[in-house]
């Protein structure tokens, strides 16, 4: 079984230890040393997994977590931690994860329940509700009602899908900016990428909040 798994945990050894095992078992890994730099990179890269270890700097793994769940994001997480009670474990679940492993672990252990969490993956492909069609995330296509399928770039989607999860809500460009694109200097980035979708989809797919941001669907 092959996929895309993103590694969160910012024990040095451990990270380079799990990338070098996921690696040679045919998966594609991509790493982040701390919570913030891990939530960037789930809501801006599509993968089909994510293991993530629950004491991070900057962005406690469990609030991680939430903020994604919170974003629409459904990617299967598997929590790390050295906090092996009921309590701890509930806590992970119950917070969005669909897996905890206490450490130490066996490699064996970790590697079967990866398998587990991309079939989940697959069973369950993340599609979100846009005007006149649906997203899915995981391929960075929109499926048109009427017919056809638009491709979207990574940014694209990160933005859509992000407006997307939270239909209601006005996202500013400062927003957006440490959001999706915060590898970015200027807020213009936002503008840019709204233009893009628009024209691949249609000015009503993303409409401008004077004074506030953007938000999905018309005004």
């Amino acid at each position: 079984m092959t996929g895309r798994i993103l590694l969160v945990e910012d024990d040095a050894d451990l990270i380079g230890m799990l990338d070098r095992v996921l690696t040679d078992e045919g998966y594609a890994v991509t790493r982040a040393g701390d919570g913030h730099t891990g939530l960037h990179l789930a809501l801006t890269r599509s993968v089909d997994a994510m293991i993530v270890d629950r004491g991070l700097p900057a962005v406690d793994g469990l609030d991680l977590i939430a903020r994604l769940r919170s974003r629409g994001v459904g990617t299967p997480i598997l929590v790390l931690s050295a906090r092996s009670s009921t309590e701890d474990r509930v806590e992970g679940l119950d917070a969005g994860a669909e897996d905890y492993l206490t450490k130490p672990f066996e490699l064996s252990e970790l590697l079967a329940r990866v398998r587990a969490l991309l079939r989940r993956h697959l069973d369950h492909a993340v599609q979100l509700a846009v005007p006149g069609g649906s997203l899915d995330l995981a391929g960075r296509t929109v499926r048109r009602h009427a017919g056809g399928t638009v491709e979207l770039s990574e940014r694209e989607a990160a933005l859509l899908g992000l407006l997307a999860a939270r239909p209601g809500v006005v996202f500013s460009r400062a927003e957006l900016l440490d959001l999706v694109f915060d590898d970015a200097e200027s807020e213009s980035v936002a503008d840019t990428y709204v233009h893009y979708c628009r024209r691949k989809l249609g000015r009503g797919v993303i409409s401008t909040v004077r004074g506030l941001g953007y938000r999905l669907g018309a005004t």
